[in-house]
């Protein structure tokens, strides 16, 4: 047996890969058609056509008046293809599959439209590019910010055009100096300065290193795409004549945040750099590669924390993208904290929109760290306004799970993200109300002064997913704590006694719709409660994440505070492996940092295995069976000193390598005995059972216990009330498919 020194291993480059590997076997996300068979007479000067299907989105959300469309007949003879009865056959040419032939046809009306060839029918539902088609109704209140958008070369994209926040798209041309490491803007468009670098792709082309950089607005979002594409040498790019450059892979770009994140366009896409990984719109690693990235500021979280929205602007940018390039061989999203739980949220609630995810700083949703967060504010008002005198500052750290009393602080803070009342005074780094300056304080709620103004909460933005509450007309709120035992594994492990245990949970209390404290716990919606999970607003790992790579490199270590904790790794796992059985498609690195180059690399074979497998394996089976060597669980000691592989799993021992160096700390609803997933939001109850507790109560002592629960006790073990996973390619409206 080695040693365990012997076992951190050294890591390697990985091989190259060549264009067009995988093409025939790796499905186009949104592909959705018509099976549907001619009956007709053929003859040697006709066809019969055996499907039309949509390439570059579902047939029934298409946006902005044009869709990419193949049709699939037995032989290769131009079939006449009619729009709503108009002759559209000039649109297609021959297809990279036999008997296919592709066109981008454009002219749809808003509404449906009947696209026909050959006998077969397929309807398809289009869009305005304003939105909205599946986040439900726009929220009128929403802040243009076209004005302050920065474009590459230092100008702004302009002022809004209309009320839906557009603006005329523009194209701005980069080029990379050589020797350089920071683009700059091309003077020309008809000749290169001397200095332009070159480039090898991933594919083995050599160009020049130019980037086309494409500003517009689509969902009453700001998009931009970038990919390489030197004007002086190649033609306008189009869907069957792409940039020479571009890899034919697409990485989508998720920002970062959340407070703040409402009722605004948003001024900026969210790029980010941390722990040596690169996420960025205009990353010179990826885009020297070939790779072309897009984004929209509504997947900015900071700019919208409402991931169904989020996801509706990424399926209507990506659907643009098609249209103006053509169809990728995969697409992949990748992100850090607020950009990870985009990455993931989008992947799940809309299978096919990526084909794999690279996330880091990893949280599952906003509201795992609302929800944590709420019970930890709970905690804190407990301990420094109920009973200040009541626990030692130890014990209080037991009954929150974090590893002390600054990772609890912080992370109870994050509360803040549901209290729409400004200037609230409380524990020292408390925010309320967070609001982007943008947004003009008239219009910015206030419980005295402005009672019908905008509520700036996780709950408020999204409230065409949770629901109205048709009284006050604030937004329905799933956060409950009935039958919660706060404390309970800190009593049971002797670090509080049955007195502090009883007075904890009989005066812990609860929130109003203002986030109040009151006296009594709080019921969570139920509607509220289901939507929550069948929308994806809370991650359910049962729709698209079941079949695609999920890579976690855990780029950053510190359970001291921050709230980026190691827990919420573990949950987003947990997760999966409920919804599926196992998480065989998760792969998790962890370190302080992890080796970033490393971590793109083999990200990067994973999905090109992927791409190469024309087996008839299900997505899922291929994306567990074509795992490289590298994507396998362990932790770096440091980003240079090797890799020790070994299973990562949720624990603050010194039980493994991996955990002596990275150990993982709780949170307050896991001390009450709940699932590390953090995904049952309301439980079931059960009658108080003295056998649940290695403390001996008194009789006074458990007739108290059973007053303090009158309904019994939270129930682990069962499923959550009205506890489900995610609906896929729900909508909300007014795409017919509503919740």
């Amino acid at each position: 047996m080695k040693s365990p020194m012997q076992q951190w291993i050294a890591v390697g480059a990985a091989p190259g890969f060549s264009e067009g590997r995988g093409a025939s076997g790796f499905s186009p996300a949104f592909s959705i058609g018509v099976a549907a068979f001619a009956i007709a007479c053929a003859t040697s000067v006709s066809a019969a056509v055996l499907d039309i299907k949509t390439l570059s989105t579902r047939a029934d959300r298409v946006s902005g008046g044009d869709v990419l469309v193949q049709i699939t007949q037995d032989n290769n003879a131009a079939t006449p293809v009619l729009l709503n009865g108009a002759d559209v056959t000039t649109a297609f040419r021959a297809g990279s599959a036999p008997n296919t032939r592709v066109g981008l046809v454009t002219g749809l009306i808003v509404g449906t439209n009947n696209l026909s060839s050959g006998g077969v029918n397929l309807q398809v539902h289009n869009y305005p590019i304003t939105g909205p088609i599946t986040s439900g109704p726009h929220n009128v209140a929403f802040i243009c910010q076209t004005q302050d958008f920065t474009l590459p070369d230092g100008t702004k994209l302009g002022p809004p055009s209309d009320m839906d926040c557009s603006a005329p798209t523009k194209i701005t041309y980069l080029y990379m100096p050589t020797g350089g490491t920071a683009f700059q803007p091309l003077p020309s468009i008809t000749a290169l300065p001397s200095n332009v670098a070159q480039t090898t792709t991933t594919t083995g082309a050599t160009v020049n290193f130019v980037v086309r950089v494409e500003t517009s607005t689509i969902d009453r979002g700001i998009y931009q795409s970038a990919v390489l594409h030197d004007p002086t040498v190649d033609p306008s790019p189009t869907w069957f004549a792409p940039p020479r450059g571009w890899n034919k892979r697409l990485i989508a770009i998720e920002g970062y945040g959340c407070p703040g994140g409402w009722y605004l366009q948003g001024a900026s896409i969210g790029s980010l750099s941390i722990a040596g990984l690169d996420f960025n719109l205009l990353s010179p690693a990826r885009l020297g590669a070939g790779y072309a990235l897009f984004s929209n500021t509504l997947q900015h979280p900071s700019n919208n924390c409402n991931s169904v929205l989020s996801g509706e602007a990424a399926m209507m940018s990506k659907e643009h993208f098609i249209e103006t390039f053509g169809v990728p061989v995969y697409t992949v999203s990748y992100g850090c904290s607020g950009g990870s739980y985009g990455s993931s949220q989008l992947a799940d609630a809309l299978p096919g929109l990526f084909d794999g995810i690279l996330i880091s700083c990893t949280f599952p949703d906003p509201l795992g760290i609302a929800f944590s967060g709420s019970d930890g504010h709970l905690l804190t008002h407990y301990f420094n306004a109920t009973d200040p005198a009541g626990f030692s500052v130890t014990q209080q750290v037991a009954v929150s799970g974090y590893k002390g009393l600054q990772a609890f602080i912080d992370a109870a803070n994050q509360s803040g993200r549901t209290d729409p009342v400004p200037g609230r005074v409380d524990i020292p780094g408390y925010t309320s109300a967070v609001w982007n300056p943008a947004v003009p304080v008239a219009l910015r709620y206030n419980p005295t002064t402005n009672p019908g103004g905008l509520r700036p909460t996780v709950y408020d933005w999204p409230r065409n997913i949770y629901g109205v509450n048709p009284i006050t007309g604030f937004a329905l709120r799933p956060f409950d704590n009935v039958g919660v035992q706060y404390g309970l594994a800190a009593l049971n492990a002797g670090q509080i006694t049955p007195t502090q245990f009883l007075n904890l949970n009989e005066f812990i209390g609860g929130y109003d719709q203002d986030a109040n404290y009151v006296p009594n716990r709080v019921a969570g919606d139920l509607g509220a409660i289901a939507r929550a999970q069948e929308g994806g607003l809370q991650l359910g790992g049962n729709g698209g994440l079941a079949s695609i790579p999920v890579f976690d490199v855990s780029g950053i270590y510190n359970d001291d505070g921050g709230y980026h904790y190691q827990w919420f790794h573990f949950a987003m796992r947990d997760r999966m492996a409920q919804a599926n059985g196992n998480a065989d498609n998760h792969v998790m690195w962890r370190g302080n940092p992890v080796n970033a180059n490393q971590a793109w690399t083999t990200f990067e074979q994973w999905m090109e295995a992927i791409a190469a497998d024309t087996s008839n394996l299900s997505p899922r089976e291929k994306a567990i069976r074509d795992k490289p060597a590298m994507a396998t669980d362990g932790c770096w000691k440091t980003a240079t000193i090797g890799f020790w592989r070994e299973r990562q799993t949720f624990s603050r021992t010194n039980n493994s390598i991996c955990n002596a160096l990275y150990p993982s700390y709780a949170f307050p609803r896991y001390v009450a005995g709940g699932p590390v997933a953090a995904n049952i939001i309301k439980c079931q109850l059960k009658p108080v059972n003295s056998n649940d507790y290695n403390v001996s109560f008194s009789s006074a002592e458990l007739a108290r216990l059973n007053r303090i629960f009158p309904g019994g006790v939270c129930d682990w073990s069962k499923p959550g009330v009205n506890q489900t996973g995610v609906v896929p390619w729900a909508s909300f409206g007014p795409a017919p498919e509503n919740l």
